[in-house]
């Protein structure tokens, strides 16, 4: 009995632990990727008012240590493209590209710890790391931005092994943006131009 209090009182220590040694794995072995990905989007609840809800999806590459891709398909096109210089965000609906410097528009987001943190000790950095209990089979780490002043609130990593599965955000109005990935491809060769962006010819160009 006393062996098995003990254990009950370490297995939630264990389950801690292997949220960030998931996520340190991920960060170590994983140079590259591909994976299909679905994006909910929530509105913060508002009174009287049911919360708004929002459905996209499409695909996801990476290179690390800098350069990733978002290409929104459903329900409507969109991508954005971190080149390892600026950071491009297209919409085909609107003819309109907007570019930031990317060192600048990365810092504290998703998109740093999954694309361009080389490891712990940098991510650390950014974000206050802590493990949290598994959850529907997946191993989590919650990141809160040592900056609090920026747009998000809180993100967590659910990770299985060194795979990548989940992303739950949270930013500073509230909103929730939960990411899954499927189909996932590590460490493939990606083609050169995949983070390359071109403003498309016409389309209005807005640098901040």
């Amino acid at each position: 009995m006393a062996l098995t209090a003990l254990l009950g009182l370490l297995l939630p220590l264990v389950a801690r632990a292997d949220g960030i040694e998931a996520l340190e794995a991920f960060l170590r072995s994983t140079k590259s990727g591909r994976a299909d990905f679905t994006q909910t989007v929530t509105g913060p609840a508002r009174e009287g008012q049911p919360a708004r809800v929002r459905q996209s999806s499409g695909r996801f590459e990476f290179q690390r240590p800098d350069r990733f891709r978002f290409t929104y398909l459903k329900p409507f096109a969109q991508t954005l493209v971190a080149d390892g210089q600026t950071l491009w965000l297209h919409d085909p609906d609107l003819n309109q590209v907007t570019a930031r410097r990317q060192g600048q528009a990365l810092a504290s987001t998703p998109a740093a710890l999954i694309a361009a943190a080389p490891d712990l000790v940098a991510l650390r950095q950014a974000f206050d790391l802590s493990a949290a209990p598994e959850r529907d089979g997946l191993q989590w780490v919650v990141a809160v931005p040592r900056q609090r002043e920026g747009a998000l609130r809180e993100l967590r990593v659910g990770l299985r092994g060194a795979e990548l599965v989940a992303l739950d955000i949270v930013d500073g109005l509230g909103q929730r943006s939960q990411i899954r990935f499927a189909k996932v491809e590590a460490n493939i060769a990606l083609p050169v131009d995949t983070f390359q962006f071109k403003p498309p010819s016409g389309a209005d160009v807005i640098r901040q």
